[in-house]
């Protein structure tokens, strides 16, 4: 079984981070007894540091008692580092990406990885995204977008030309959202997190960005969010309004089956409806793991997807 949806910190990240500390205002917090220290960077991103985040032995230990024979390591968007200069993030991103290409190549049965890029500057994110799948990591994992800019803006060109050139995997994972009326009661995670993946999926599909560039592999975490369930409201839209249909060739739910989406949906009926929306093939096993809302064991075989986008 795989499982798509798994993060990791080697320890020359972590290294990095201690070397950088003042720079990208890095803390390790003890908020619970009994808990791990939690890692807090630039007083905005904020976890738990569990020792399933960097420790190998641990991880490789875990993933083989929930029955996964093969892993795919991406960074953990807490460290995707956007709110600095490129010249930073760009660094982080060479160490991450370098650090888990060592791992997964010495292990290619077993593990596979996604590296991550300096998205604020998108002709750099395409340069490091063509350095790390020639190290042999599959892809990128990517957030939905920049404060005030959609990844399907005019901006982030360069970097999709070389993911499409490159056939590369593109894993748009959200952080949390900062909607002022969500600061309450867990709901930037429990519903932030996939109203961000509806948005930026809903404009990609919306924009054409997938006929423009046929060749990139784009993942949407959780399920794609709410958008599954609300593709019904898109037809609506694409026979009524040239705003929605301008830039498309079908309608909305034909390209909703263009797209990969992981199982992270805590929820049997959630999924077989996702299933039944897209077709089992664009639906790959995923867990989220070791964050604390993740799906472990993750749910489902799914082989065939898993086979598509790896290939």
């Amino acid at each position: 079984m795989y499982d798509f949806h798994t993060h990791f910190i080697p320890s020359d990240v972590l290294a990095w981070l201690k070397d950088n500390q003042r720079t990208v205002n890095a803390k390790w917090i003890e908020k619970e007894e009994g808990k791990d220290d939690f890692l807090v960077v630039n007083e905005k991103w904020g976890f738990e540091l569990k020792r399933a985040f960097i420790d190998k032995n641990k991880y490789l230990a875990d993933q083989e008692m929930a029955g996964v024979t093969h892993s795919v390591i991406s960074p953990i968007p807490q460290l995707f580092m956007y709110d600095f200069p490129d010249e930073i993030v760009s660094e982080i991103s060479s160490v991450y990406n370098r650090s888990l290409a060592e791992w997964t190549n010495s292990a290619p049965e077993r593990l596979s990885a996604l590296g991550t890029v300096p998205l604020n500057n998108p002709v750099k994110a395409a340069e490091i995204l063509h350095d790390a799948m020639n190290l042999g990591l599959k892809g990128v994992i990517i957030g939905p977008g920049l404060e005030g800019q959609m990844l399907s803006d005019e901006f982030f060109l360069p970097f999709f030309e070389e993911a499409n050139r490159m056939k590369a995997i593109v894993f748009i994972h959200p952080l949390l959202c900062e909607d002022p009326r969500l600061k309450r009661r867990m709901m930037p995670n429990l519903i932030g997190v996939p109203w961000e993946t509806t948005v930026c999926a809903t404009d990609l599909l919306l924009s054409g960005l997938i006929d423009q560039f046929p060749d990139v592999k784009i993942v949407f975490a959780h399920g794609g969010g709410f958008l599954p369930y609300q593709i019904g409201r898109l037809d609506k839209g694409y026979e009524q309004w040239a705003l929605v249909s301008s830039k498309l060739k079908a309608k909305p739910s034909e390209y909703l089956k263009r797209f990969w989406y992981d199982t992270v949906l805590w929820n049997q009926d959630s999924l077989d409806f996702l299933i039944k929306t897209v077709g089992e093939e664009r639906v790959v096993p995923g867990s989220d793991y070791p964050f604390d809302l993740c799906v472990w064991p993750p749910t489902g075989k799914h082989e065939l997807a898993g086979r598509s986008l790896l290939d």
